[in-house]
């Protein structure tokens, strides 16, 4: 791809080289920098690679090793240039999101990963994660993209590290596809579909964030376990987030629930809280370091586990990135003996506070969240990685599922949906690929409730919100899960179609997310204005690439009710006002109906179990019951419900036809007769 690239070395004491080097043609050697940049097939992506060496040539001679800050800059020209790019950058050290850019001068610092549109193809740049170094794309020149690398360490004198990974396909999704598939088997990290997601999160919860902050305690828990049991609301998971351990001066002292909030430990209340208002699983929320300043030094709990801690350059006590694991079975040892079930581990882009200038920051990323998950078995894998987005972090983990896909929900900010959705659609492009991804907690009573509701059915991972005692609201909640409290999800992560991967849709325009049920046998598209004037909207079957080929879709329009036909490449157009959003289920057509799941639930299609489709009939098994819709061009002679004839009861519109049916958690079976 490149005969040849510009390297600036920038070292200790000021002094900076910059050197045109041949790809692939061995080391240049001159003013004591040895160095080779070559590249490799990997998975039909092209690897790009990069070794450095300052030599030292008299032995008594000053040495200029490499800087703390940008030590190595990589520009790579390119002989084509991209009509968009859409860079995702790290705008704080825990969350990425997108810029939409003309030009490789627009790329932000830290960004982590580009895609890139062409007139006959599109591209995915991901700078490397290697063993000590990272890299990252910034603003380059007219013709040049720019890679910068780091250890976050001075005084190195050597690397030998990868650098890009570039990938190519019709589509941003199968460019991204082909990359993470090379990176997870690469890193030795479970790609998405081999990683377990654990049974609580396919349940509704609750966390004590928003509602309480840190002003947590047994009362008031309580309080809202039975606010949910009198509402007869099927929460089924609570998470106790940050205020429930012992601190001091923002550092842990100890493994326990504080005595002055949790005067009986976890056990007793979670064992009541469970008989009376049906909750099965509890969480508790710690940082990656024990607590935001780490552990306390003086503290006895930091003279137990000594053996585990590692003191970095900014004073803080954190688990070791290599003997760690001790730090987090121990904790987690005494957290199962108090009926704790899963973890939230916070922070965990922290590896360049804790290790600057001690370890580089890859090793002190990866060795961390391997501790975490080897040290935290207990918990058989049910944690929620989160503030962790960093590239350093996302390739770390081998195992764990579930990780937070965008910045906090801020119920108080007026403008914090449009980013909250922006962030979770775009970074779900790629962070799909290695996680189920999780688009935290909401408020059931918001000004913007009903959006972030549908955003949660249509997200493809847990739904929990985070009212406060009293607040809740059932009615919001009901659309989402069955009346057991398990969740109608779908297969994946939504994702931007792809005619908006490369738009700013603040600007102009309407943004579609797409999503799968059922292995593909169906799907939806979710719309949202975000312009604050009406725009014109338009999407086709076609628009999601792992919804089952057919020649016509049945097109079900959910909030207003009435259904459509579609060709597979032919538009389905509709107006959105102002702040509107919309939701589309889409179905094959079938010889003679199409089932499309529960009216009553925004993703009801995930609620079809099997399809079995004779000559004149449709037998339907579903995973639950409620309200039950089909599509048909003639109407049925009779419809039986596990063997029992209720016709008289089918309400029909046009080819759209309903059956209400009492909502339960028990398998049903549907039989359409024409």
């Amino acid at each position: 791809m490149f005969q040849s690239v510009s390297v600036q070395v920038n070292c200790l004491k000021g002094r900076t080289i910059r050197r045109e080097v041949s790809v692939g043609q061995g080391a240049l050697e001159e003013d004591g920098f040895r160095m080779a940049v070559s590249e490799r097939d990997a998975g039909g992506c092209l690897l790009g690679e990069i070794s450095l060496d300052i030599l030292q040539v008299d032995p008594l001679g000053e040495r200029f090793n490499l800087a703390l800050e940008t030590p190595v800059r990589v520009f790579l020209p390119m002989k084509e240039r991209p009509k968009k790019i859409t860079a995702m950058y790290l705008y704080n050290p825990w969350w990425t999101r997108p810029t939409f850019a003309d030009s490789f001068r627009e790329i932000p610092p830290r960004t982590q990963i580009a895609f890139f549109q062409y007139e006959d193809r599109c591209g995915c740049l991901v700078p490397m994660v290697g063993k000590h170094f990272k890299s990252t794309l910034t603003a380059g020149t007219d013709t040049e993209l720019c890679l910068e690398m780091t250890a976050c360490v001075a005084g190195l004198n050597r690397l030998e590290e990868p650098l890009f990974l570039w990938s190519e396909a019709p589509t941003v999704t199968d460019a991204v596809h082909k990359a993470f598939a090379w990176l997870s088997q690469e890193k030795g990290i479970l790609p998405r579909e081999g990683r377990k997601l654990p049974e609580m999160f396919r349940y509704l919860g609750w966390c004590s964030w928003d509602a309480l902050h840190t002003d947590v305690s047994e009362e008031k828990l309580r309080e809202k376990a039975d606010e949910l049991a009198e509402k007869h609301i099927p929460i089924r998971w609570m998470l106790i987030d940050d205020g429930w351990m012992p601190v001091r001066d923002k550092m842990l002292t100890g493994f326990a629930p504080d005595k002055a909030k949790f005067p009986n430990g976890f056990r007793a209340m979670t064992e009541k809280i469970r008989a009376k208002a049906g909750i099965r699983w509890f969480g508790v929320w710690h940082a990656l370091g024990g607590y935001w300043g780490g552990v306390d030094p003086d503290s006895p709990l930091a003279q137990r586990e000594r053996p585990y801690l590692y003191r970095g350059s900014n004073g803080c006590l954190v688990p070791s990135p290599e003997t760690g694991a001790g730090f987090y079975r121990d904790w987690c040892d005494l957290l199962r003996r108090e009926g704790i079930d899963f973890l939230k581990v916070d922070g965990q882009s922290c590896a360049p506070f804790y290790f600057e200038n001690c370890v580089p920051v890859a090793a002190a990323a990866r060795g961390m969240n391997q501790a975490l998950e080897s040290g935290g078995y207990q918990m058989q894998g049910a944690i929620i990685n989160c503030m962790g987005m960093a590239m350093e972090n996302i390739l770390a983990r081998p195992t764990t599922a579930l990780s937070r896909n965008s910045d906090d929900f801020l119920p108080d900010r007026e403008e914090s949906f449009a980013e909250h959705l922006i962030q979770n659609a775009w970074n779900s492009i790629y962070h799909n690929e290695i996680y189920v991804c999780d688009w935290d907690m909401f408020w059931t009573r918001h000004k913007h409730a009903a959006k972030h509701s549908l955003l949660r059915a249509v997200s493809g991972g847990p739904i929990y919100c985070s009212d406060k005692i009293g607040d809740t609201e059932p009615e919001v909640l009901r659309p989402l899960a069955c009346s057991d409290g398990r969740i109608l999800m779908m297969d994946r992560s939504a994702k931007p179609t792809e005619d908006c991967i490369f738009a700013d849709p603040r600007i102009e325009g309407v943004l579609k997310l797409h999503n799968i049920a059922a292995g593909g046998s169906s799907g939806g598209i979710a719309a949202f204005n975000l312009t604050g004037m009406a725009q014109s909207s338009a999407f086709t079957p076609a628009d999601i690439p792992d919804l089952q080929a057919a020649d016509r879709y049945w097109v079900y329009d959910w909030f207003h009710g009435d259904i459509h036909s579609l060709g597979r490449d032919e538009a389905y157009a509709a107006e959105l006002e102002a702040d509107g959003f919309a939701w589309y289920v889409l179905v094959p057509q079938g010889k003679n109906g199409s089932c499309l799941g529960l009216l009553d639930k925004y993703a009801g299609i995930a609620a079809v179990g099997s399809v079995r489709e004779a000559k004149d009939s449709l037998s339907v098994v579903l995973r639950t019951s409620g309200t039950v819709g089909w599509a048909a061009d003639r109407a049925p002679r009779a419809v039986l419900v596990d063997g029992t004839d209720e016709t008289e009861k089918i309400e029909r519109s046009g080819q759209l036809y309903r059956l209400p049916l009492p909502e339960t958690a028990d398998q049903t079976v549907l039989t359409i007769l024409w």
